[in-house]
């Protein structure tokens, strides 16, 4: 295992995945082998590396939203806080992990029928017991910075632009105080000026102390942002198999 200060945040040990295709006679396909390192509070550690090398998957692990074929996967809140190995964690407990220490901002937004981009965004706030006017309005000042028109506030966000979604879905993503935040392309779908107001977000959540993982396949922002990159083709399984 990487040695952990007290400042480390996540770690990934050893971490490998592999799908298997049930519609093309069970094939194995490798995606990720070995993967190790680790992010510290107040870091933001960016995955390189060409598309289909596994940094989607990677992050999917760390979310429990993929399985974690070998390796650990440890996370904590706090330094003082044990770490939680997800890859042997229960539902229960991925479920207070997502909650408590796991920000996410994924590429595309799931949005509820008929639940306005308000009370999308301020959601997060609302499971962690924050009272609705409370999580309504910080939503709302968000929203705001993010130059989504107030007009929509109170429609569902499943007719709204890609733009005007991915800045909802950012907005989810920045809104709560969590400790681990995962960035999966969260300026892809923006203008010059919200990817500006990203960039800004992304340095003040540094600047609280978060540990930050993303992927940025723009170079100008990845400049800007990166404290760090780890490049993932090291650990493409699909390469080491070719």
């Amino acid at each position: 295992m990487l040695d952990a200060s007290p400042q480390t945040r996540l770690v990934l040990d050893d971490v490998a995945k592999s799908f298997t295709n049930h519609l093309r006679g069970g094939i194995h396909l490798p995606v990720v082998q070995d993967v190790s390192f680790h992010v510290e509070a107040g870091e933001v550690v960016v995955l390189g590396g060409p598309s289909g090398v596994g940094k989607s998957s990677i992050l999917r692990m760390i979310t429990g939203n993929y399985g974690v074929e070998a390796g650990r996967i440890l996370m904590r809140g706090r330094a003082d806080a044990p770490f939680t190995d997800l890859a042997a964690a229960s539902p229960r407990d991925i479920i207070a992990l997502r909650r408590d220490v796991i920000g996410y901002v994924s590429q595309f937004l799931r949005a509820i029928p008929r639940v306005s981009a308000l009370d999308v965004v301020a959601e997060p706030l609302l499971s962690r017991g924050v009272a609705t006017s409370e999580a309504r309005r910080r939503a709302g000042a968000l929203l705001e910075r993010l130059n989504l028109p107030t007009a929509l506030f109170e429609l569902p966000p499943a007719t709204f632009s890609g733009g005007e979604k991915q800045r909802v879905n950012i907005a989810r993503g920045f809104l709560t105080d969590h400790p681990i935040l995962l960035l999966d392309e969260p300026t892809a779908s923006l203008d010059a000026a919200n990817r500006d107001v990203v960039c800004e977000l992304i340095e003040a959540k540094r600047r609280e102390g978060v540990a930050i993982l993303g992927i940025f396949h723009d170079e100008e922002v990845r400049g800007r942002i990166a404290t760090r990159i780890v490049d993932v083709s090291g650990f493409s399984a699909r390469k080491a198999a070719a």
